[in-house]
């Protein structure tokens, strides 16, 4: 009669299998030639008996959710995705582009047969469909959540807090206090953690963060512009303002070419992403890199294993950004004499 397949084999129960000592399978395990070679063979064979069968991977395609225009940043993620899905030998099911942000997509997910599991990229939907589809035994992983997510619902996203401090500190080591934000919409959990981040660098440079100087917007080129007019006409106006995006950084250069402001000799401006834009700006714009391939990767890692059966124990995964130092970051300006 065959034993039952233990879930941990351990060296006591692969020599009890063997009929030889514990310190024997040791020496075995660790590759010792003092031991017969017929032993060895008997140790081993005694390790493929006990090893845990692997459960069958889930067929099926993986279904990418992207309800939003496929340029810079979601266009990187998911052709990352594609890439990685490519390598792993599964197919890809695409739903993109602002359009689908209406779709009502998820609750059908588990009972399409053809579809295994899925990589959704800033979910609009709200946590309870989310919490929802993982309860139904779905396979999902999220990336850039919205919102902060259950412990039990994988994601994969990259340090925010960690990326705006580290602006907000180059512009406090530039000898600037008075620094405006335009961030993102405050309900959005990569928000939060920037703008936490921004005032901790503050707190750190002895400052407090100026309530006045700090804008909500959907992070677009135009907003950020709109955005920008208001923190530039102030009469006490801010010397460096940081975006939540180089799109939004984009219309933050245009306000200011508008006023007559040098960038970066009157003003210092940033973004976050390192899109190719960042690169394209005259002055080009010192940002935070964003590892938007590798959180596509880690996103078809994270997915394939559970997947293939297995148990993933790290679910929240952060990357670390970095600081691109360009040209559009300098010292604060001197004052109006």
């Amino acid at each position: 009669m065959a034993r039952p397949r233990a879930k941990h084999v351990t060296v006591r129960a692969i020599a009890a299998e063997a009929g030889v000592s514990i310190a024997t399978v040791s020496r075995v395990i660790n590759g010792h030639v003092t031991v017969a070679p017929e032993t060895q063979d008997l140790v081993r064979r005694a390790m493929e008996r006990l090893q845990p069968a692997p459960a069958a991977a889930r067929p099926g395609a993986v279904y990418v959710r992207c309800p939003y225009v496929l340029t810079d940043y979601f266009g990187v993620i998911v052709t990352s995705i594609a890439d990685t899905l490519a390598l792993h030998g599964r197919d890809l099911v695409l739903g993109a582009g602002e359009s689908a942000q209406s779709a009502h997509v998820l609750t059908a997910l588990p009972r399409n047969p053809s579809i295994a599991g899925a990589v959704l990229i800033l979910p609009p939907e709200p946590d309870q469909e989310l919490q929802d589809l993982r309860a139904a035994g779905f396979p999902f992983v999220v990336v850039d959540p919205r919102t902060a997510l259950p412990r039990e619902i994988a994601s994969v996203s990259a340090a925010n807090a960690a990326g705006a401090r580290s602006v907000t500190a180059h512009l406090t080591a530039l000898g600037h206090r008075r620094i405006g934000v335009i961030g993102g919409p405050t309900q959005w959990l990569a928000g939060e953690a920037r703008l936490l981040g921004h005032t901790s660098a503050m707190a750190e440079a002895g400052t407090l963060t100026n309530p006045d100087l700090l804008r909500s917007v959907e992070p677009t080129t135009e907003n950020g512009y709109r955005a920008a007019r208001e923190l530039l006409a102030l009469a006490d106006r801010p010397t460096a303002l940081i975006a939540f995006n180089d799109k939004v950084a984009v219309g933050i250069l245009r306000a200011a070419h508008e006023q007559g402001l040098r960038v970066p000799q009157d003003l210092s401006v940033t973004g976050f992403d390192d899109s190719d834009l960042s690169r394209s700006t005259q002055p080009t714009l010192t940002t935070v890199r964003q590892p938007l391939e590798e959180m596509g990767r880690i996103a078809v890692s994270l997915l394939s294993r559970h997947l293939d059966g297995h148990t993933v124990d790290t679910l929240h995964i952060e990357l670390a950004t970095q600081l691109m130092v360009r040209d559009s970051t300098g010292p604060v300006p001197a004052p109006v004499q």
